[in-house]
């Protein structure tokens, strides 16, 4: 049986996504009315480059998250990154997570907070985030994962009655 968590966006994701995909647009619009024909390659960039930026912050939106007997399913527009549950050690939730984090590549703020994070304490970490109060980390054991599910404590809960049933060594966090 899977169970679905949705993945809400924070008031400062909407806010910052609002403004980017402004100021994106703007210099879109900019680059097609108000640029000189005759700069074409400066046309072209002004259009370009916001417009794959929006593509790309388009994609890597994180729409949900679906969590089965096996593995943990993070839903994108047009795909999903699956971790198998089999490797995971540990899940916990941390609201502070991205406090003092700092984003090594990725996406900051359009659409989500996506890619590859580091803090002290923690390490690197992948983030696949929409509202941060509502930060899970799970440990697998090559790797670091954030998301921020809808309800938090039911995907904590969930994910430990798994760990239990299936490697009985296994530490929680707290």
């Amino acid at each position: 049986m899977a169970l679905e968590f949705g993945a809400p966006w924070s008031r400062s994701l909407k806010a910052g996504s609002v403004f980017a995909v402004v100021m994106l647009a703007s210099v879109a619009g900019a680059g097609i009315f108000v640029m000189p024909a005759r700069m074409l390659l400066a046309r072209c960039m002004m259009v370009g480059v916001p417009v794959s930026v929006l593509a790309i912050a388009f994609l890597s939106i994180v729409s949900g998250y679906t969590l089965t007997a096996t593995q943990l399913e993070i839903e994108r527009p047009l795909w999903s990154t699956v971790f198998p549950l089999a490797q995971l050690l540990s899940v916990a939730g941390d609201a502070e997570v991205f406090k003092g984090s700092l984003r090594l590549f990725g996406n900051g703020g359009i659409f989500s907070f996506t890619g590859l994070f580091w803090k002290r304490g923690l390490g690197l970490y992948r983030a696949f985030a929409t509202d941060p109060g509502r930060a899970v980390i799970l440990k697998f054991r090559k790797r670091t994962v954030v998301i921020t599910p809808a309800d938090p404590l039911r995907f904590i809960v969930r994910v430990r009655t798994h760990l239990a049933t299936t490697a009985p060594s296994t530490v929680y966090d707290d």
